[in-house]
């Protein structure tokens, strides 16, 4: 019998069972709250440090009190991986506003709730790693930056979720959201790269993306191969067009499109550069990152 998953809340490892929150919680009842999604690979937290900035960004940007320092957050993310004998895996790192009253006002919320959970997850089937994604477009649009920062990584996470359901009602794999302007901004949960004549291209983060740690990993690595890129607004012709396209997350990795709404991108298989950069990607994510002290 395997052993329980154990779940890191408020201040202790708690089975997976005994890990509740109050039906007040007002991240259950608004969606206030922020996350982070980290990967562990060959033992070590990747680009740990990296995410914790960013948690502890959004939740000052929404006026969120982390009641915990950086560094007791880093250890406890640490040790609920270690707790579980987790090598390689996923977290999922949540901060919710707390228990509160039944209206909007947050400030009746007196500490916010930390939930550390370390497990697995599997974005899409093998088959699409060796063979590419199908993408459309979701007619759901990005919400405009100036309504809500796409920098914030909130529990609402609706908008994603209306753009998944449109993916999979027809059929595919994932799909690209544009902005309010008709410019390509992410996909419902990963950026987005193409490739045309050699040079990389992927939209701003002004377009409504998000400032991925893969993202930002996967720049890393275009530059040390020396390759043409820039970041800027891209249409839905530019990636009809391109020569090979590929998507970027913590959960997906880095995965080849080669459909996009029922046109073959490319030769219709993951190109050159793109297989180039899995392989270095796959390189980095296992000989870096937070090392885990295991029992």
């Amino acid at each position: 019998m395997s052993q329980p998953l154990l779940i890191w809340l408020d201040g202790k490892l708690v089975p997976e069972s005994e890990a509740k929150i109050s039906v007040f919680d007002h991240g259950l009842l608004y969606g206030d709250g922020v996350f982070e999604g980290i990967r562990i690979y060959n033992g070590r937290v990747f680009r740990l440090t990296e995410h914790l900035n960013r948690l502890y960004d959004c939740a000052k940007a929404i006026c969120l009190t982390i009641p915990m320092t950086f560094e007791e957050l880093e250890k406890a993310t640490v040790e609920t991986v270690a707790a579980n004998n987790l090598r390689d895996g996923y977290i999922r790192l949540v901060i919710t506003r707390g228990v509160g009253s039944l209206g909007l006002n947050p400030y009746q919320c007196p500490k916010a709730s930390v939930i550390v959970i370390a497990s697995t997850i599997t974005l899409y089937p093998q088959e699409r790693y060796e063979k590419g994604l199908n993408l459309i477009t979701c007619g759901t649009r990005r919400p405009n930056s100036a309504a809500l920062s796409p920098q914030v990584k909130s529990l609402n996470y609706l908008n994603n979720i209306m753009a998944k359901i449109e993916c999979l009602q027809a059929g595919c794999d994932e799909g690209i959201m544009l902005n309010d302007q008709g410019y390509v901004s992410e996909c419902t949960g990963d950026n987005v790269f193409i490739v045309k004549n050699g040079k990389i291209t992927t939209p701003p983060i002004s377009a409504g993306a998000l400032d991925g740690i893969t993202r930002r990993a996967v720049i890393e690595l275009i530059a040390e191969l020396g390759l043409p890129f820039a970041e800027q607004n891209m249409t839905r012709f530019d990636v009809y067009t391109a020569d090979e396209c590929f998507l970027t997350g913590t959960a997906a990795e880095v995965i080849a499109a080669v459909q996009y709404d029922r046109r073959p991108i490319g030769d219709g298989k993951p190109g050159k550069i793109t297989n180039e950069l899995i392989t270095r990607f796959k390189k980095l994510a296992n000989s870096t990152g937070t090392p885990v002290t295991y029992a």
